[in-house]
């Protein structure tokens, strides 16, 4: 197998980078990135199977006749708003397998379009498999199996966890602080009713996980929103939510206004952003009866019964883990499953698809970021 990492020096990449460097499995891999000197210099500390080369994905001729030379590419290059449709459209034209941490919902829904021509040319495109989307989706799904019938899937996660790397070859504003606000601003779109609408983000929802009780986390523009109503056509409702300190939810607010408002541009907003989650340090230490730091809720019914079950994870890192671990991590063993011939789907899929081990793969993305004693933690309304 021969792989490329597209942005594999990234803030992102690194991370998914030096785990698929260890595989046994990979004959070459290639770090590419905008910077090459970046590249070169990050692929020499991974081992003489791995090659850094320059690479501007916006030529796309160039991009088309580097990857041809390749069976898989994996996406890191954010933000996926602006560059995702286009590098897996080329990269199926490519005749090449394809995975990525697309974390917009935008470009998501055009990217599921080429399903069919994904299942044309027998490969498999996997969108999302980082944190969230990612191991929120394998929450949710293991969440909706729970149920008889699910109608109603949340899944959230924490703003506070939400820190930018400090080591990236990336020299412009931060392209999650980028995703974020552009996520933030306008309109989203959720399923909600059995369709897809526009509806304005961080609008809080009142959601009741069992043995916790109430809480109000805030829509977040996501794809999880618009991938499960793909895989589990009958659901009523699917929404991404996230939650934080009052603090760092009263600010986005307040830069959603100013947005709106044309007071602050997005790209300012970003930098802003940035600085915030860099030099912020939260209050709101995870008690045992708070609301897990990610998570995943399915409400619908249980032996003819009205029921939901949230599903997180139990278990202790052994060391702090970043946003890189919990985003590269995921992708990286996603692309193991998919070479140990675990993953046999093909399509553009997303991570709850029936075709993937969602228990499996999640318990040994816990063991990947060195969670102690990992397990998968499930609480049944049923039960209370």
């Amino acid at each position: 197998m021969k792989v490329i990492i597209l942005g594999g020096c990234g803030g992102m990449g690194r991370y998914a980078s030096k785990a698929i460097s260890s595989f046994n499995q990979i004959q070459s891999l290639t770090i590419a990135d905008l910077n090459k000197e970046d590249a070169e210099e990050f692929a020499k500390q991974l081992g003489s199977h791995v090659e850094g080369i320059g690479l501007n994905i916006n030529d796309k001729e160039l991009l088309y006749g580097t990857l041809k030379s390749f069976d898989i590419v994996v996406n890191t290059v954010g933000p996926f708003f602006k560059y995702g449709y286009g590098v897996l459209k080329t990269s199926l034209d490519a005749n090449c397998h394809y995975m990525d941490i697309c974390d917009d919902w935008e470009p998501t829904e055009k990217m599921l379009e080429l399903d069919h021509l994904a299942k044309e040319r027998d490969l498999l495109a996997i969108l999302g498999m980082g944190a969230s989307p990612g191991i929120t989706n394998l929450l949710g799904a293991i969440a909706i199996n729970e149920l008889d019938e699910a109608e109603t899937i949340y899944t959230g996660w924490s703003m506070n966890e939400a820190k930018p790397e400090d080591i990236s070859s990336q020299k412009d504003t931060n392209a999650a602080m980028i995703h974020g606000i552009e996520q933030i601003s306008g309109k989203v779109k959720i399923f909600k009713d059995k369709k897809f609408q526009m509806t304005r983000p961080l609008k809080e929802i009142e959601i009741d996980y069992p043995r916790i009780g109430k809480f109000k986390p805030s829509i977040f523009g996501h794809p999880e929103a618009i991938t499960f109503p793909k895989h589990y056509k009958n659901l009523q409702a699917s929404m991404n939510l996230v939650h934080g300190d009052r603090l760092i939810m009263t600010i986005l607010r307040l830069i959603n206004k100013l947005i709106a408002l044309r007071l602050l541009s997005k790209r300012s907003a970003a930098r802003f952003l940035d600085w915030l989650e860099r030099n912020s340090s939260s209050n709101d230490s995870q008690q045992q009866n708070s609301i897990p730091e990610i998570y995943a809720l399915a409400i619908g019914s249980k032996n003819n019964k009205f029921e939901s079950v949230g599903v997180s994870y139990d278990g202790t890192p052994t060391r702090e883990l970043s946003m890189g671990d919990a985003t590269g991590l995921p992708l990286s063993l996603g692309l193991s499953m998919f070479i140990a011939g675990e993953i046999s789907i093909r399509g553009v899929i997303s991570p709850e698809s029936k075709g993937i081990n969602h228990r499996k793969m999640l318990l040994e993305i816990c063991n990947l970021l060195g969670m102690r004693d990992a397990s998968i933690k499930i609480d049944r309304s049923w039960e209370c």
